[in-house]
């Protein structure tokens, strides 16, 4: 069944507003249960209603009482503790900044161990490095060599573990993880 943008307004019709009342409060007490076992959240909803005499509450009068009594207790606490995981937009603006800033260096270093990992096959491949012209003294290509040799003893040593598990020098079978 499809749906459609209800427009809100006063429903005049008895039967209807009684119908979709008892619907509405099926599903608000419906969604607070899904907030409270999805989240773990103390959650809790008292419905008055002219249809009724007792009001509707979730989760019981009990748990009720346990959220209200959370609630004017976290009320109570000083300032500072009340508003301890509260930011403002320019210290969320902020947060997210930094965890952007976080993930292009990841992605960066990512990217630098693949291109190092593509520059060492090449060389595998056809026996030589290309060094751009003039870059005999360039620290950055210093660096990038190092890294590569780093990346080439880590392959070894990868290498030189499998043949010894594989030759049965090892404590570790072959599946395990190294």
């Amino acid at each position: 069944m499809t749906r459609w943008k209800v427009k809100l307004a006063f429903i005049i019709n008895n039967s209807s507003r009684k119908t979709t009342y008892k619907k509405r409060k099926r599903g608000l007490l419906k969604n607070a249960h899904e907030i409270f076992t999805l989240c773990g959240i103390n959650a809790g909803a008292i419905i008055y209603s002219p249809y009724d005499p007792t009001p509707a509450v979730w989760p019981s009068v009990e748990g009720m009482n346990q959220v209200i009594t959370t609630f004017r207790t976290t009320r109570n606490l000083p300032e500072i503790d009340r508003h301890n995981n509260m930011v403002n937009q320019q210290e969320f603006v902020q947060q997210r900044i930094t965890k952007a800033d976080q993930l292009l260096l990841k992605k960066k270093k990512d990217n630098s161990e693949v291109n190092l990992t593509e520059d060492m096959y090449r060389f595998l491949q056809i026996g030589q490095l290309t060094i751009p012209a003039g870059g005999h003294n360039n620290p950055a290509l210093t660096r990038d060599l190092n890294d590569l040799g780093y990346l080439v003893d880590q392959y070894i040593n990868s290498l030189n573990r499998m043949i010894q598990i594989l030759e049965g020098g090892s404590d570790v079978e072959i599946g395990e993880s190294l």
